[in-house]
């Protein structure tokens, strides 16, 4: 193969696995067990390197030599036992294995001063026995028994003490007081660490969860608004009816069919498009809405707010929001006349749907008027005004100010957070 034939990208596929590796630890409450396996390994390995280096003269120096190899063999075995197993189960040891743990740092410092040579007990790394076991304090603070943990420290600190052979006055005890203090100080610490850091990744976690109902429940928000009218349009496309009403339904199904096409591909259908900055004429999309319903008896009275205009996504969800209320009043209402009123003033512009049908309850609206008008219309900064009653026919106001803003929720920033 010539050199310019390979398709290994620059740095070859080690670097590449470099790249990725921050990514293998997520942000969750198993990403962060496992780093805290990575913690514990460090630690217990970290010490046993420092161990390494001193144990030919701790042989050497040892009154029992090989008593004192069997016990740097034993803790640098259960070092190395404890990081496999920790770095398997990607979180750090339970408690049976913290048991043992603590079980054996304690035997080594008790035993410790049979082993060791009076001169090296203290600032040397041939006694190996009070770093191991603050080691073995350190990585066994990730247990979540509070009980097991405090009284392995309390029980160390005994040991501690009998490894100094019960004499912590006169020249040792700044050194003793010292390290029992090392103890106490950096198990608390690694405790709070340990409960701390698995706080903040199950709050993340449950507020994941949250975010993605939230986002699975917006979700299906957006597709009742963007199917509902079309779903009205099919129902009412499969009852009898005139050639010029179903002509007009034919009209409307296709604007619907549209609508549905735009959202599969991937447009919110209330979120912001390219020119929502811009502001077009409100009366023409009224008057576009209107004439899909030529069955109706509407008149739309439009003059007065003729100078209207509203930003883009304002008058889609009008567009939207006009629309679902002129097929209710095609399906339920059963009216004579109906009529559609634009108006403008200095406080801001109203649209009026009026209609004498049959009326109905207001408390008892369906997806129509509670998502695509009136949810809809609120997320655009404009004002719903229902009044209906059974045999008064029912009027639907919507209110605009000049400059109409979205209305956000809190969980509409959590779904964008997601």
């Amino acid at each position: 193969m010539s050199r310019h034939g390979s398709s290994i990208p620059p740095g070859g596929p080690m670097s590449s696995r470099r790249r990725r590796w921050p990514a293998e630890l997520p942000t969750t409450q198993a990403g962060l067990e496992r780093a805290f396996s990575y913690f514990v390994a460090g630690v217990r390995l970290g010490t046993l390197a420092q161990m390494v280096p001193a144990v030919g003269i701790g042989v050497q120096t040892s009154p029992r030599p090989a008593a004192y190899l069997v016990c740097w063999l034993a803790a640098a075995g259960a070092s190395v036992a404890g990081s496999v197993v920790a770095l398997v189960r990607r979180r750090p040891l339970g408690t049976a294995a913290s048991v043992a743990d603590l079980a054996l740092a304690g035997l080594l410092l008790v035993l410790a001063p049979l082993v060791l040579a009076p001169e090296v007990l203290l600032g040397t790394w041939m006694a190996y026995q009070p770093a191991y076991a603050l080691s073995i304090i350190i990585t066994a603070s990730g247990v979540r028994g509070l009980v097991l943990w405090a009284g392995g420290l309390a029980g160390l600190i005994a040991c501690y003490v009998v490894y100094l052979g019960g004499d912590v006055s006169g020249p040792v005890a700044p050194t003793a007081v010292g390290n029992i203090l090392t103890y106490v100080v950096y198990g608390l610490v690694c405790r709070m660490f340990f409960g701390y850091t698995r706080r903040i990744a199950a709050d993340a976690d449950a507020s994941r969860a949250h975010a993605a109902e939230l986002a699975r429940r917006e979700e299906e928000r957006r597709a009742q608004i963007v199917m509902h009218n079309g779903v009205a349009v099919m129902r009412l496309l499969t009852e009898s009816g005139t050639d010029t009403s179903r002509s007009a339904l034919i009209d409307l199904a296709e604007a619907e069919l549209q609508r549905m096409r735009s959202y599969l591909r991937g447009r919110s259908p209330d979120g912001p498009e390219p020119g929502d900055a811009e502001t077009v004429a409100l009366a023409p999309v009224v008057e576009r809405v209107c004439g899909r319903f030529p069955d109706l008896p509407l008149d739309a009275l439009l003059d007065l707010g003729a100078e209207v205009r509203v930003a883009a996504a304002h008058a889609d969800a009008l567009e939207r929001a006009l629309e679902s209320l002129l097929i209710n009043v095609r399906a339920h209402a059963r009216a004579y006349s109906v009529v559609v009123h634009l108006d403008h003033g200095p406080d801001g512009w109203t649209l009026t749907v009026r209609d004498d049908g049959v009326g109905f309850d207001p408390a008892a609206t369906g997806v129509g008027l509670r998502e695509v008008v009136v949810g809809e219309l609120a997320r655009h900064g404009m004002r719903v005004e229902i009044e209906s009653a059974f045999g008064d026919g029912t009027t639907v106001t919507v209110t605009g100010g000049p400059a109409a803003a979205p209305v956000r929720s809190p969980r509409d920033d959590l779904v964008e957070a997601e």
